[in-house]
Formats: structure tokens, C-alpha cells, sequence
């Protein structure tokens, strides 16, 4: 899996704390634009922390994702308050690439897995061979890798974290999301400084899963 920040909003926090701070401020643009910054960061700490979280929908985030399955981009296009461009499997003729589960690997399936995944590709080759590949793709399985691009505002993100970085997300996408957090920690720090699952931002399970090593009051 292979993960990049490929653009965001310049000094997108400041534009967030700038809003909220429009929101109640009498003076000029121009004025408002002269505020001091550890006084606007000030400010936006405070209207995540209460909720006030349309501000930050100004500062917007893009992403390249490569070397993932099907399987997650279906999952990761649910959110739907954002913007998605996939590498088409009509246009683009797929090589033999694909992701393995670690469960398989566990389980010791490995081989018979990457067998099914070379007799799937045989017949895939044989169909492209004699009908359009849009139509040959239809054998290919959640498993083929992909490459998409997806652009999200920060409140979409936050919401996007606290669903797929907890535990009971499958694991593939969970693993995007702990990379797409790493990534905007450094470019936002106070927008996402609390950004991740409910029960290490809330210590709340909605889940109330109380087998989960992250459950609220668990030594993990």
C-alpha cells in the first residue's frame, strides 16, 4: 500500500480559524486577514472541541492510493462527501497484481490463494483475447489492486478516521486510514490533533464491543 499527500489547502488551518472567526467579528476582510495566528488557532481548537466543525470543511485534502484491492476502494467510496477518480479496469488492461489478506497467510492458504488468483487471471486473459475488456473484467476479484485518487474536506476526514481507524474496520482500509491521518497530522496538527476512533478521542466504544483490546478502560 503506498500512500501521498499530493495536495491540501495552503495554510488551510488559518482559513478554517479565520471562518469561525468571521462568523462573530465586525471589522473588514482585510482586518480579519491581519489577526494575530496563535489567536486564530486559539480559535479553532475551541469550535472542533465544541462541535462547531463546518469551518474546517474549508481546508481540503488529495491523496494518491496505489497498491490496494478492490475490496477497499468500494469500502472507502461509502464517503460519500468527497471526490474519487479510479483507475478503470474498462480502459485498462489488468496485469496479474493483487493483495493478500494476512488471514490467509496465517492460515496457511497462502498457495492455494495465489493458485485461484493464476487460474482467475488465465481465464481473464482468454476472455480479453475475444471479447472487449470491459466485459472480460467481470471474472476479476475484489482482490486485483487499484490505484485512485480522493480528495476530502477535513470534517469529512474526521469523520472518515473515527469510523475507519478503529478496530472493527477490516484491516486493509484501517491501514489507509492510520497513513491518511499520519499524513494531515503534519500539514493540520490542530484540526486532526484528536482525530482517530471514538475510544481513543472519546474513550467511547458505539460499538460497546467490550472484547476489543481498545475498548475504554482495557490495558491495550
Amino acid at each position: 500500500m503506498k500512500v501521498e499527500l499530493m495536495a491540501y489547502t495552503h495554510e488551510g488551518e488559518l482559513v478554517s480559524a479565520m471562518a469561525a472567526k468571521l462568523t462573530h467579528y465586525k471589522g473588514t476582510i482585510e482586518d480579519l486577514k491581519k489577526s494575530d495566528e496563535g489567536q486564530l488557532r486559539k480559535i479553532l481548537r475551541y469550535v472542533i472541541k465544541v462541535g462547531h466543525e463546518s469551518v474546517i470543511e474549508h481546508a481540503y485534502f488529495t491523496f494518491a492510493i496505489s497498491d490496494v484491492s478492490r475490496s477497499l476502494t468500494h469500502q472507502l467510496v461509502r464517503h460519500r462527501i468527497a471526490s474519487y477518480s479510479q483507475q478503470s479496469q474498462r480502459y485498462v488492461e489488468n496485469e496479474m497484481d493483487y493483495v493478500v489478506p494476512p488471514s490467509i497467510k496465517r492460515a496457511g492458504m497462502e498457495a492455494d490463494y495465489r493458485n485461484a488468483m493464476e487460474e482467475i487471471w488465465g481465464i481473464y486473459d482468454k476472455f480479453r483475447e475475444v471479447v472487449p475488456v470491459e466485459d472480460a473484467r467481470y471474472v476479476l476479484p475484489n482482490a486485483a489492486c487499484t490505484q485512485i485518487m480522493v480528495s476530502m474536506n477535513a470534517r469529512s476526514l474526521l469523520n472518515f478516521f473515527e469510523l475507519r481507524c478503529c478496530l472493527h474496520a477490516q484491516w486493509e482500509i484501517r491501514a489507509l486510514a492510520w497513513k491518511m491521518l499520519g499524513l494531515v497530522k503534519k500539514v493540520a496538527p490542530v484540526i486532526f490533533e484528536n482525530a482517530g476512533p471514538p475510544c481513543k478521542t472519546r474513550h467511547v466504544c458505539p460499538m460497546e464491543n467490550k472484547e476489543c483490546r481498545w475498548y475504554p478502560g482495557s490495558r491495550d
